[in-house]
């Protein structure tokens, strides 16, 4: 007879979220605050001057700061609900859908640059040059300052979740494990970013525009600028979708690393299933075919050493007679 055991406890936790998930939504409403003043303050002064680069640049703003709300509600949301039974692996994933539907939103507005400097080619707008660039440089400060806030010094911790696997006294190798990385905070920092870059080349055409009338310099920056940017929300959109259908990246180790740790002449594993449950958390489910079976507990103290994996389902069988 197959015996079927799970190998995590009764009424064990089920919070896969992010270890540094307080410290980076404190950063990222921090930085809709930066980014909102801003925004605030270019609008009201564009239109007491009389500035439409101004007002424009504030209007502009206000899509990063949209963008920004969407991975600061995706926190708030994956940690108010963090113990809620209904969510069967937790919220972990939260931020990888907000990471997704923020890497749609670049993309859209990758699309809108780009399609705004090829209508600027074929008519060329004429520039208040020492104004756009002040202008530029100001917003580029803000996003400098908000891409340092967001950005991810997260060196790769493993997390010891002692309820799926006890305590492991050998010395065991490191291994890199896909998946560890915020993807809610990565797409949070490719906004700010994007904005940056937007900024920088905006400041390299309008200098170049001043010094030797190239008007045709701002919109062709526009063009390089769209393309990074929808290269960036590509990567972003390929990464967190692959997350979303639990997709095992090629980079990704856990499997091979749990089939060495348990595969010996006698036990073999039938069935393998290794999905992303949070940033640095992983689940598994393990079914193993032994002519000796042995308690649970031996295999689990196998996978011990293996800290990213927070969920483990373990199921031992003996061959099917013929």
């Amino acid at each position: 007879m197959p015996r079927d055991v799970n190998a995590e406890p009764i009424g064990h936790s089920h919070v896969f979220l992010g270890e540094s998930q307080a410290r980076n939504e404190r950063r990222v409403w921090f930085v809709i605050a930066l980014t909102a003043s801003m925004m605030v303050i270019e609008i009201v002064a564009g239109t007491i001057y009389g500035s439409m680069a101004l007002v424009a640049d504030g209007f502009h703003m206000s899509t990063h700061a949209a963008a920004m709300l969407i991975a600061a509600g995706a926190y708030y949301f994956a940690r108010k609900h963090a113990q809620n039974p209904r969510f069967t692996f937790g919220t972990g994933k939260v931020g990888d859908l907000a990471a997704f539907a923020s890497a749609i939103v670049l993309a859209l507005i990758a699309l809108f640059i780009g399609y705004e400097s090829f209508l600027r080619l074929s008519n060329p707008v004429a520039i208040s040059f020492s104004q756009a660039i002040a202008v530029a440089v100001l917003g580029l400060l803000v996003n400098l300052a908000s891409a340092w806030l967001l950005r991810d010094d997260h060196s790769h911790h493993h997390h010891g979740h002692g309820h799926a696997h006890g305590h492991d006294d050998h010395d065991h190798h490191e291994h890199r494990h896909e998946g560890g990385q915020d993807q809610n905070l990565r797409a949070a920092y490719l906004h700010v970013l994007a904005d940056a870059l937007t900024s920088v080349l905006a400041i390299v055409a309008l200098a170049f525009g001043s010094l030797y009338g190239w008007i045709w310099l701002d919109p062709v920056m526009g063009v390089v600028g769209a393309l990074v940017i929808a290269r960036w929300s590509w990567g972003l959109i390929r990464d967190t979708g692959g997350v979303l259908l639990d997709y095992v990246p090629e980079g990704e180790d856990l499997p091979e690393e749990i089939r060495e740790a348990i595969e010996t002449d006698e036990d073999r594993i039938s069935d393998l299933h290794v999905w992303q449950v949070g940033p640095g958390h992983h689940a598994a489910i393990v079914s193993v075919v032994t002519d000796q079976p042995k308690p649970v507990d031996f295999y689990r103290q196998k996978l011990a050493h293996i800290h990213d994996l927070s969920h483990l389902t373990v199921e031992v069988d003996a061959p099917q007679a013929a």
